[in-house]
């Protein structure tokens, strides 16, 4: 492992990982092992910190208490799929990441290019997009669902003077746990628009009508636990 992990850092030109994270759980593999690997590197100086991504809640919480039970680093970061079209996250890892101290690192925070003000209701789909390539893997969402989304950012973005992708990015940034975005832009002109996300924030009544416009039936145990034991186990937002 050391020998791979040398001939990465001799590839990046550089002494040490800041984060490395795996890309997905190893049913085939024992979270003790798989710890005790990577407390290895740790202590080599090899890597800084460790996270994970594409976890289930049990993957990640059986995962930390083993590292507190043999005392390995913990994950720190947890690099996870959220959006306003794509709120799976808020449903049990959200509720983990605050209780554990796990920060979100999000991927497709435009929910597979359907935020990003290309796509509205009555308006045929862009040439160009990156959907057309990666909607058949990527997670479905019903058209009405986009559209309806689509029709309050809309609203808030004449409100503020931003674009579509802009009011989905800072929703994001102001969400709990949410520590970073891996943005996708394919030029400059994306890159520079998605940067206009930072330094503002929406209102309280912006983000309300953003969560009702993008709320969907939540799967069980969690929609019995929102309207039966609320007052002992609260929502995160």
């Amino acid at each position: 492992m050391l020998t791979a992990i040398d001939a990465s850092l001799s590839r990046l030109g550089t002494d040490y990982i800041d984060l490395f994270q795996l890309h997905g759980f190893d049913a085939f593999t024992p979270p003790e092992e798989v710890l005790a690997t990577l407390d290895m590197l740790v202590r080599a100086g090899k890597i800084r910190y460790i996270g994970v991504s594409n976890f289930s809640g049990w993957h990640l919480m059986k995962s930390l208490a083993v590292a507190d039970k043999h005392g390995f680093p913990r994950y720190v970061a947890n690099q996870t799929y959220y959006s306003l079209i794509g709120r799976d996250y808020e449903w049990e890892l959200m509720p983990l990441g605050l209780d554990q101290g796990l920060g979100a690192v999000v991927w497709s925070p435009l929910g597979w290019g359907r935020l990003t003000g290309k796509i509205r209701r009555g308006q045929p789909k862009p040439e160009v997009s990156r959907l057309h390539k990666t909607a058949d893997i990527g997670p479905p969402v019903p058209d009405e669902h986009v559209y309806r989304v689509v029709d309050a950012i809309d609203e808030i973005a004449k409100e503020n003077g931003k674009s579509v992708s802009q009011i989905a990015l800072n929703w994001l940034l102001q969400r709990p746990t949410v520590s970073t975005l891996i943005i996708g832009a394919r030029n400059e002109t994306q890159l520079r628009e998605n940067l206009g996300s930072v330094g503002w924030s929406l209102t309280k009544e912006q983000i309300e009508k953003l969560d009702a416009a993008s709320k969907v039936t939540l799967p069980y145990p969690y929609w019995h636990q929102r309207t039966t034991f609320t007052d002992r186990n609260p929502p995160p937002v």
